[in-house]
């Protein structure tokens, strides 16, 4: 299977592709994990990533698609794989077909954006041991304050609310827009995310026919 999944941040979808690819015997691939690899690597496209990144500028799309080019003529890639991230935009959705790369299904996690702001708001990591907490659904024993190392809990940078706020902008503007290119070729499913992992992935499982 060639998945790509879609929606918002914080919607769980690197969780989901974790969870299936375990299922299904292939790898996820995400856009910023095969462009570091890239770059470790020395590859052609991860040099030519490296100089935009070093630079602190966007990757072109035709660079990222390149480098993803180079990750799915891996052996790990034969029977499948699930983009993860990718593709974030038309442009990249368009070049991929250009370069005969068939994708079986989309599915897109719907979710609300209160819910994402609730989610990703509320999130508490630990600096030291990387535990991660939420302050209403799975809240420390002692107000910010990790359980496991007793450090104090911070807020990322990307889960405060005004950044939140603008990822969220990010994705209707230029992500969400590939539901209804896929849809267009009849490979689009959606799926509500459903408070808890497990009744989530059961819908996502559903969904496919797996």
């Amino acid at each position: 299977m060639k998945l790509i999944l879609l929606g918002p941040p914080g919607a769980g979808k690197g969780t989901q592709a974790q969870i299936l690819a375990t299922k299904l015997g292939v790898p996820t691939i995400s856009t910023g994990d095969i462009l570091r690899a890239a770059v470790k690597n020395g590859t052609p496209v991860g040099l030519e990533a490296k100089g935009y990144m070093d630079r602190g500028e966007l990757v072109p799309d035709a660079v990222v698609i390149g480098v993803f080019l180079d990750r799915i003529s891996q052996d790990d890639c034969k029977h499948g794989y699930i983009f993860d991230g990718m593709p974030r935009n038309l442009a990249q959705a368009q070049e991929l077909d250009r370069q005969g790369i068939q994708i079986d299904t989309a599915l897109s996690i719907e979710i609300s954006d209160a819910e994402i702001e609730k989610r990703l708001t509320g999130r508490r990591v630990c600096p030291d041991c990387a535990a991660t907490f939420h302050v209403e659904s799975d809240p420390p024993q002692k107000d910010d304050v990790c359980d496991r190392c007793d450090s104090v809990l911070i807020i990322r940078v990307d889960d405060e609310a005004e950044t939140v706020k603008q990822r969220l902008a990010v994705y209707h503007a230029e992500t969400e827009p590939l539901k209804d290119y896929y849809k267009g070729q009849g490979k689009l499913i959606t799926v509500q995310n459903i408070n808890g992992i497990e009744e989530t992935t059961a819908a996502v499982l559903k969904a496919l026919g797996i």
